[in-house]
């Protein structure tokens, strides 16, 4: 009687663990698309988590048979220290690779970036996201090179999304002129230009236009130690947009600054060379 019994535990545990197994990963996967539809990735990318789930189902089915069989005692104090040791030796040697899969969770679950955000990641990576997995991201940067970057190494960076909310940019156009320049001339000429620009947006309120505020913003912002140095605010479609006005305006602004008589400076330092021997004033050299 007391074998039946036995049979019939065993059974049960098996159906009960498959029955919670296939719930389980019918929960997980409809979860997961939901999310996976927001980034926009590949949802074979997480179907490891319906096979971990099944892993660990089975795994406490076993573990139950081998404590419910009074005979298997042995086995089961055996199976469970190697099952430590094991454990400990996987854990130590994985912790990269767990925390890989963390940040791919958070990453998923936050959405700090989605697939097609241009983005920065730290000092060194721009492009744009093309994959995200939970192992790492994929993205593309501007010489079409794939750059992939394990999910762990993004957790602990500064992450700059040009994407996430508007796409717009406000570009800062940068130029230095001399002192002795005519200031007022040189910001007309730098507006003039970024507002002809094709790409250059006007995102003036209509009360801004009525004022009569100018398309693009030029202003003073510093004085340096040889030179002036005024910017130019601006805004573009996008990233790419906001980048070839800059590359245009350099040209350009360059050849109007030369028609116009605008000196662009650089550092220059008076280095005095004092000759040995006597220090006589006739004796002292000065090099610009």
């Amino acid at each position: 009687m007391d074998a039946y019994i036995f049979i019939i535990n065993i059974i049960a545990a098996l159906v009960v663990a498959f029955i919670l197994n296939l719930v389980l990963q019918r929960l997980i996967k409809m979860y997961m698309t939901r999310f996976v539809k927001r980034v926009s990735a590949d949802a074979t990318s997480f179907s490891f988590l319906k096979n971990s789930v099944g892993f660990i189902i089975w795994s406490m089915a076993f573990i139950y048979i081998l404590h419910y069989i009074p005979g298997l005692s042995e086995v089961k104090t055996a199976v469970f220290a190697s099952a430590g040791i094991f454990a400990a030796i996987i854990g130590f040697a994985a912790q990269k690779a767990f925390a890989n899969i963390v940040g791919g969770i958070f990453i998923l679950i936050f959405r700090p970036f989605r697939v097609g955000d241009i983005i920065f990641i730290g000092v060194d990576y721009r492009g744009v996201v093309e994959e995200i997995t939970l192992r790492h991201i994929v993205i593309r940067n501007y010489e079409n090179r794939r750059i992939i970057i394990p999910n762990g190494i993004i957790s602990d960076e500064t992450i700059v999304n040009s994407s996430i909310a508007d796409l717009r940019i406000k570009k800062h156009i940068e130029f230095s002129i001399g002192f002795d320049a005519d200031v007022a001339r040189a910001k007309e000429i730098l507006r003039e230009e970024a507002e002809k620009h094709p790409l250059t947006l006007d995102v003036r309120k209509p009360e801004d236009i009525e004022k009569g505020s100018p398309k693009v913003t030029v202003r003073t912002i510093a004085l340096m130690e040889y030179a002036i140095k005024i910017r130019a605010y601006v805004w573009a479609k996008d990233s790419d947009d906001a980048f070839l006005i800059s590359c245009d305006l350099n040209d350009i602004i360059l050849r109007r600054f030369k028609q116009e008589g605008i000196s662009i400076p650089y550092p220059h330092h008076n280095v005095i060379i004092q000759q040995s021997g006597n220090a006589k004033n006739d004796d002292k050299q000065v090099v610009n």
